[in-house]
């Protein structure tokens, strides 16, 4: 068995999934994840809003254009545009009905939100399993929350591997066809409840089926020839990377590259299962392969992490802030779910650059009645160098509009005000 996993951009129209058909129709054995068409998950997060603040209006016309979109794409692949598929009804409806403000529950808003945004990933697999099975490659449908139990833990949850293993594998045991097509991103939690893994968090969702299914490796399916040195829409002279590591690899993911969720690597590693991220517009390319064996990388590589605030706290009683009050920072920030991505700190005052997030004014609020003075700079990306060089040090390390910056002998992080493009 293998698994691959194409994201939302390899499906963004019509021609992305026939070109996924032509990449899997040689397969005889095969368990295909697939992310939400093009910007679905983000027209979703809209339709969130839009229940979370009332306006049944904005909630409705933006679930109107989702629907249109996707039958747009129903209409090209099937040559008919009168069409309409059942399931894809039946979760349109599902999705209205949770996205009725009067509906809405306030004191469980990342519940809501999970149970808003998983639509993408069930309707866009919804699609590709039909269209594969009308051009005769037969193939079954598979809800992945009926597979993967997750921690009881919305919006960025991992799955139990141990729980989710026995009903994978009966999920698909005695099928005469061995295709199987489930989504990325979702899962439930003990309780039954919707559960989303994390923004891009498809990737996370093949590895664990690859780990629960011995799989004899990954293939993740991208709009790229492989894992590049930095974001070639950002830095225009990135080069391919043709071998990663596993360590690598999770030291890039964590700071923020678009190569590969970071939580996917672990269910790999656990069972030594190499990882292939390949074109999706050439399937006979290699792209980049990453395995235990392969050697560091000495290239430098640029990661530029944006949608970040900071933070800044300082001790009212001139306590050492590390000493005495870590434990109280960090537990709120996991109470509000907020992500830290980089720490700095003085005797008594400490810099957080965390994730954009709903919550951070109340966590500032809740920190403040902790006995911290609290501000917030919005407006800020990261930017992470591995292997930096004395050019690439002069040039970003002395910029002006720098936040934050820090440095070590092999890695160079800057947190600064965010720039255009």
């Amino acid at each position: 068995m293998k698994v691959y996993k194409f994201g939302g951009a390899s499906v963004r129209n019509a021609g992305g999934v026939r070109n996924l058909h032509n990449i899997i129709r040689d397969e005889k054995e095969l368990f295909v994840i697939v992310s939400a068409m093009g910007k679905t998950t983000n027209a979703l997060e809209g339709v969130f809003d839009a229940c979370r603040t009332g306006n049944a209006a904005a909630a409705a016309e933006r679930i109107n254009e989702i629907e249109l979109y996707h039958y747009g794409i129903i209409a090209e692949l099937f040559g008919d545009p009168s069409l309409r598929i059942a399931a894809v009804d039946t979760f349109l409806k599902e999705l209205r009905d949770f996205a009725d403000p009067s509906r809405y529950d306030s004191s469980r808003p990342e519940e809501w939100y999970d149970k808003i945004v998983a639509f993408g990933e069930l309707i866009s697999t919804t699609i590709v399993s039909e269209y594969l099975n009308s051009q005769g490659t037969a193939n079954r449908w598979i809800d992945m929350r009926r597979c993967f139990v997750t921690q009881p833990r919305h919006k960025d949850a991992n799955v139990l591997i141990e729980e989710s293993a026995p009903l994978l594998r009966r999920e698909i045991a005695g099928e005469r066809t061995r295709i199987f097509i489930g989504q990325g991103f979702i899962g439930s939690a003990p309780d039954g409840s919707t559960t989303t893994l994390g923004r891009e968090g498809s990737d996370y969702s093949a590895a664990v089926a690859a780990n629960i299914l011995d799989a004899e490796s990954m293939s993740v399916w991208k709009d790229v020839d492989g894992v590049l040195n930095a974001d070639p829409k950002i830095f225009p002279d990135a080069r391919k990377i043709d071998a990663l590591n596993y360590v690598d690899t999770i030291e890039l993911a964590y700071s923020g590259a678009q190569i590969i969720h970071p939580k996917t690597i672990k269910p790999l590693q656990n069972k030594q299962i190499p990882l292939y991220v390949r074109p999706f517009g050439d399937k006979s390319k290699s792209g980049t392969a990453i395995t235990g064996s392969a050697p560091s990388v000495t290239v430098p590589i640029i990661i530029l992490k944006r949608n970040q605030s900071v933070l800044t706290l300082r001790s009212r009683d001139l306590s050492f802030v590390l000493e005495e009050k870590f434990p109280i920072v960090f537990s709120t920030l996991e109470r509000f779910r907020i992500k830290t991505n980089l720490i700095h700190n003085t005797a008594v005052e400490l810099s957080l650059c965390t994730e954009e997030s709903w919550h951070l004014e109340e966590a500032a609020e809740a920190l403040q009645r902790e006995g911290f003075d609290t501000a917030i700079c919005r407006n800020v990306e990261l930017l992470t160098i591995h292997h930096y060089d004395s050019a690439l040090y002069e040039k970003y390390a002395t910029a002006g509009g720098n936040v934050i910056g820090q440095t070590s002998p092999d890695t160079l992080r800057v947190v600064r005000y965010r720039s255009e493009g």
